[in-house]
């Protein structure tokens, strides 16, 4: 079992904190001694995951603020660091999906993606920059396969995504002198998400998805916050502007792949 304790008493700050792979996160630096902060719209789901959380460990905090507004997004940080001084980690998950073809999707469906993964995304970062313990921060964006891999019913993700890419590796090239890495995680299907039910509309698609997978199983969250936990920790202090597929091999085989009825 992997050995966390360097995270005790490092300061997390997770938005989309509170659910699906995002809240995984948030849980195993918890568990690990860290104090989090998270982040989402909605303030009961804020409450239940930072009740979720001290539970585990003492001296967490939530902030419900829509990504896509900037205002709020610095309210938050700067809550953050008033409450834990600097920030050590800072993850940005707040993500929106949903299938529909090109033809089909109204350009507002296409802005909202947009505006949350990517324009979120750099929201987070950029109001982050000031508060970071630097040299030796860490941010970290979730990303998507979408952001490589075009897939059918996805190109709001797809287009995203791919900008949610490029941004963290320009970010890497800038803030790496300030002592700043910054970095993306890509994962898989994760069992027990959102993302799992809005992706397979039937148990025929989630048994042909798997049968052509190499891991042969859907993820867990814990795979996806073990990455985390690796990229923010001195075993990855060099490891800088990179995407990290988790996905259990699904980047393999994902070229052409379809989640649609056939």
């Amino acid at each position: 079992m992997a050995d966390y304790s360097e995270f005790a008493g490092k300061t997390v700050f997770v938005a989309g904190g509170t659910s699906g792979i995002n809240l995984g996160i948030a849980q195993q630096y918890a568990a690990a001694g860290a104090k989090v902060a998270v982040l989402s719209r909605n303030p009961e789901k804020v409450d239940a995951a930072v009740q979720g959380l001290l539970e585990l460990s003492d001296g967490h905090i939530g902030f419900a603020a829509d990504v896509r507004d900037r205002e709020a997004v610095d309210k938050a940080l700067d809550g953050a660091s008033e409450a834990f001084g600097k920030l050590d980690i800072v993850i940005s998950g707040a993500a929106g999906n949903f299938i529909v073809s090109a033809e089909d999707i109204s350009a507002n469906g296409f802005k909202t993606v947009v505006d949350i993964d990517l324009i979120g995304t750099f929201n987070v970062f950029h109001s982050a920059f000031k508060h970071m313990n630097t040299p030796g921060a860490s941010m970290i964006a979730i990303s998507a396969p979408q952001a490589y891999s075009p897939q059918w019913g996805q190109v709001h993700v797809c287009a995203a995504k791919a900008g949610v890419n490029m941004l963290v590796k320009c970010l890497a090239l800038e803030w790496g002198h300030k002592g700043i890495r910054v970095n993306g995680i890509s994962p898989g299907l994760i069992g027990d998400t959102e993302g799992r039910k809005r992706l397979f509309p039937s148990e025929e698609i989630e048994k042909r998805f798997l049968n052509d997978l190499p891991a042969g199983r859907l993820g867990l969250k814990s795979d996806i916050a073990n990455a985390a936990m690796y990229m923010s920790s001195a075993a990855g202090n060099f490891v800088n502007g990179i995407i990290m597929d988790c996905d259990g091999g699904l980047s393999l085989v994902q070229g052409g792949y379809t989640f649609r009825e056939e």
